[in-house]
């Protein structure tokens, strides 16, 4: 089937719309490079345009009807967003549903040691990544530290420019030879992404030279008669005369000048943090810090149709998600925005799509229309719609035989469908209905939608996963549906303008259409 390029359809006008809605997106990912930051930006955005936290609407004992907003947060890195429609929620909802998260490095929570005059950050990779791309780059600290006493200080340093970044080294070309014998996943190993965040030592008040010198003086001061030497670190008087005992004091000396040289890089890099934030090496036990490429979205290409930037899997489809969820008007169906945490290391845990706060939260929405029973919940989630709002591999052209061609996306082709995601023979996937994806396709032909379909890479290659399997476990049609990336997982990945402004379309169609 021939494929059409998004470009060639728009008018004077919709170009113009398609680089406003780029710099509003560079923004957003300026702005919100972790889950925390994301939720923040997205908890503003929907309080702007009228939405109430759900929890605050509950304890005010009050109730929802159509048209009215509400959100959700759950431990600040996941949210969900309800607009209320005309039908019952018991009829279902439209969703859309991305994640937040992207790989990247955390720090440990013992992290801070010192190394032959390098000060580090230990840490833990997170997500799938190729760990040789994270050498020798610049990157930004982002996250919280929580001290015992639950004050929370936040972090995020070297995305001004006057910050200072940080970088793990790798190793000169020069003696890399055996190095670059080694398989790729080997070149640098885990335990190796480290990063250097301090070389100078702390310049310390020497309280026993100062002690010594001030004793050395009031020696001196006693008697004119003595022959006093001070060197900083002790006095010699009469009794040194054989040098025994001043032997002994310089050995003390160069003693106490090792104990005071020890970890003094570390030392410094504690007196900063003591200085800049009030915390303390503990308090590295209950922090949260991320480790992420340094610097600003960027336009790319001579002719800025292209986007790069860090972590725009999955946060490219979340915020058009956002975005759609905000700009659209009253709806048939309840509209729904689901932004979730955790989906890179396999949904788990709280914050993920294998948690219930989702299901918790559409009862709490369910039982403020009046409608929540466990079987109206049931009915809710078996009968909704859902968009796993999520990226496609596009195809690179420099690594050909890597893709089927035919089924594959292409970076200008609009926002893409995968009808199943997995690995080899689709192992993991959520394999969409034929009958859904049918009224997909009727929908956004009704609304000019350019979107393309496509598989993840050549079968027996690899392949990946989304949180579209989890929410079919409750019955609902779900298809994976975003926008084509380039580089995926690596610390700067490109789409293009075109098909971030198209998702935005086509989620906005969604959500105002009828479910199957």
């Amino acid at each position: 089937m021939e494929k059409k390029n998004t470009w060639e359809t728009y008018n004077d006008s919709q170009l113009k719309e398609v680089d406003v809605f780029a710099d509003q997106y560079r923004s957003f990912l300026d702005a919100a490079k972790t889950e925390r930051e994301c939720v923040d930006y997205v908890v503003n955005a929907a309080e702007e345009k009228g939405y109430r936290e759900l929890q605050t609407v509950i304890k005010e004992g009050g109730s929802l009807k159509k048209g009215d907003k509400v959100y959700a947060v759950c431990m600040n890195k996941s949210v969900v967003m309800f607009r209320i429609g005309e039908k019952p929620m018991a009829e279902g909802m439209n969703i859309l549903g991305a994640h937040i998260d992207s790989p990247r490095l955390d720090v440990k929570q013992n992290p801070l040691y010192e190394d032959e005059g390098f000060a580090y950050f230990d840490t833990h990779y997170y997500g799938g990544v190729k760990k040789y791309q994270w050498v020798t780059i610049p990157l930004s600290l982002h996250g919280v530290i929580v001290k015992k006493d639950g004050t929370t200080v936040e972090i995020n340093i070297g995305e001004n420019e006057d910050d200072p970044v940080f970088f793990v080294s790798d190793l000169l070309i020069h003696l890399a030879q055996e190095q670059l014998e080694k398989k790729a996943s080997k070149v640098i190993e885990g335990e190796a992404l480290d990063i250097i965040v301090g070389n100078k030592p702390i310049i310390l008040g020497d309280e026993n030279g100062a002690d010594a010198k001030d004793s050395c003086a009031d020696k001196a001061g006693e008697s004119d008669e003595r022959d006093t030497h001070c060197d900083g670190a002790g006095g010699k008087d009469e009794k040194d005369s054989d040098g025994a005992d001043g032997k002994e004091n310089d050995g003390e000396d160069k003693k106490n000048e090792k104990e005071r040289a020890r970890d003094a890089v570390k030392k410094g890099i504690l007196d900063i943090l003591k200085k800049t934030f009030d915390v303390e090496e503990e308090d590295f036990l209950s922090a949260e810090l991320e480790v992420v490429p340094a610097g600003k979205a960027r336009e790319a290409g001579l002719d800025r149709s292209m986007l790069l930037a860090y972590g725009q899997d999955d946060r490219v489809c979340a915020y058009t998600s956002l975005r759609a969820m905000l700009e659209v008007e009253d709806t048939d169906r309840t509209a729904c925005c689901l932004l979730v945490d955790k989906e890179e290391i396999g949904s788990v845990g709280a914050t993920g799509m294998q948690s219930k706060f989702f299901e918790n939260m559409v009862a709490e929405v369910m039982n403020l229309t009046g409608e929540y029973s466990e079987l109206n919940l049931r009915r809710c989630l078996a009968s909704s719609c859902m968009l796993s709002s999520d990226v496609s591999s596009a195809y690179d052209p420099s690594f050909a035989s890597s893709f089927d061609k035919k089924n594959v996306a292409y970076l200008g082709g609009g926002m893409v469908f995968n009808k199943f995601t997995g690995s080899r023979g689709k192992s993991g996937s959520n394999d969409a209905n034929a009958e859904y994806l049918a009224h997909i396709r009727k929908i956004f032909e009704e609304e000019s939608i350019n979107f393309q379909t496509a598989e993840l890479g050549r079968v027996d290659l690899g392949g990946g996963g989304t949180i579209a399997y989890i929410l079919a476990l409750y019955g609902m049609n779900v298809i994976d549906c975003g926008v084509a990336v380039l580089n995926m997982h690596a610390p700067w990945e490109a789409t293009s303008k075109a098909d971030v402004y198209e998702t935005k379309r086509g989620y906005e169609a969604f959500l105002k259409g009828a479910c199957l």
